[in-house]
């Protein structure tokens, strides 16, 4: 028996749309991806009619913080939270962020491997949540930007150890830290951490280990070295120049801009608790960081679409904002599409599984009542977000 979705708008993921498509899925599995004339309903096939209705891809969030809680000063908040405390809220945290159509996450730092053990407990079936790709305790020098709950390291061989850690705790990649950042106080977001003989030792033991590796990096000259170190992703990329874009393009990585973190600090501001050195340096980076956002897109950079999730105001569930603020800087609404399915899924190095609707592909889908190629702001509506399913597996259904 299959369950067959018809007389939809089909948005594959990868830029194509099929009117009055049909999507047919059999176990974990996309069994059909195509026009109905072409698949034959059985009476076992449960049916369900999607006129007026949009069905698409599970959708990817590349950067989130499960183990940080959107709350006012969230690293304070963290730090003083016993190891139960901060697991629950993850855990739950991980069923906000499901319900809200994203089906897979990358988590970007987690504390004490909580991380690690959501995941697991998402895989065993203990837990709901979307599927994670963890990095364990991102990597920092030492009083680096998150050095509150990273593994802080110096030199080379030191660095090459605290890889090795993430790898032994089981981490599914390796975070970086090769600028300063935002919620660190005493740390410039510009300024260049991590050295280049550093960066290339972390990344050479996640290479060998099969892992990709991320750099948190804002500054200009921090974001270059990660470059030539052979980074796979930059996140968030506030400071971004003609030479560190024309590398990103040369190596074939990918940019996670990460809009929503600084965008929510300023808007909930001092006022609501938001510590003001958080909000100082947000404001100091904010037109940069959508101009270089604007920049690479016109420059045609593979754009993925990331959070950062659990920064201040930045809510788990409320994920999908990013994809409106994507369309602000000058994405269509289509691209912010793909940034969130497609290109998010090749930066998990997982396009050969999720991503589009394609024959074969796991069955991770959502389907929406209307437009989003119209109003992108249709997946912030609880209430628009008809079905989602992961793996074959009807987490809401409200036909």
């Amino acid at each position: 028996m299959a369950v067959v979705f018809e007389k939809g708008t089909v948005i594959i993921g990868n830029g194509e749309v099929l009117e009055k498509g049909t999507v047919a899925v059999e176990g974990k599995l996309l069994k059909f991806v195509g026009t109905g004339k072409n698949y034959p309903v059985s009476k076992k096939d449960k049916v369900f009619d999607l006129s007026g209705k949009t069905i698409l891809p599970g959708l990817i969030d590349a950067h989130v913080h499960l183990c940080v809680d959107g709350s006012p000063d969230p690293i304070t908040l963290l730090l003083r939270e016993s190891i139960p405390q901060t697991t629950l809220k993850a855990a739950d945290h991980a069923r906000q962020t499901l319900e809200a159509g994203v089906t897979t996450v990358r988590d970007m730092g987690g504390k004490d491997y909580i991380d690690l053990a959501i995941r697991d407990g998402i895989e065993s079936g203990v837990l709901q949540g979307p599927r994670m790709l963890c990095s364990g305790k991102l990597i920092c020098m030492t009083g680096g930007h998150g050095w509150q709950f990273g593994r802080e390291a110096n030199g080379v061989d030191d660095v090459r150890a605290a890889v090795r850690e993430q790898l032994k705790a089981g981490a599914d990649l390796i975070k970086l830290m090769a600028t300063g950042g935002i919620m660190t106080k005493g740390v410039d977001p510009g300024s260049t951490q991590f050295t280049l003989e550093e960066l290339i030792a972390g990344v050479e033991e996640a290479r060998k280990a099969g892992r990709r590796t991320a750099t948190h990096a804002q500054g200009t000259e921090g974001i270059k070295n990660a470059l030539w170190a052979g980074i796979h992703s930059i996140e968030h990329g506030f400071f971004l120049d003609d030479e560190a874009i024309e590398l990103i393009l040369q190596m074939k990585v990918f940019v996670v801009p990460t809009l929503c973190a600084p965008y929510h600090i300023i808007r909930a501001g001092v006022q609501k608790g938001v510590p003001a050195f958080v909000v100082e340096k947000s404001k100091s980076v904010m037109k940069s960081h959508w101009e270089s956002v604007k920049k690479a897109h016109r420059a045609r950079v593979p754009i993925a679409m990331g959070t950062d999730a659990g920064t201040p105001f930045n809510r788990h569930g409320e994920n999908l904002k990013e994809m409106e603020l994507l369309v602000h800087v000058g994405l269509t609404p289509m691209e912010a599409i793909v940034a969130t399915t497609k290109t998010a899924s090749e930066v998990l190095g997982m396009g050969d599984k999720i991503g589009t609707l394609e024959k074969g592909k796991l069955a991770d889908l959502v389907v929406v009542d209307g437009d989003p190629l119209k109003d992108i702001t249709l997946f912030q509506k609880k209430e628009k977000i008809l079905t989602i399913m992961k793996e074959g597996q009807c987490y809401k259904c409200t036909f």
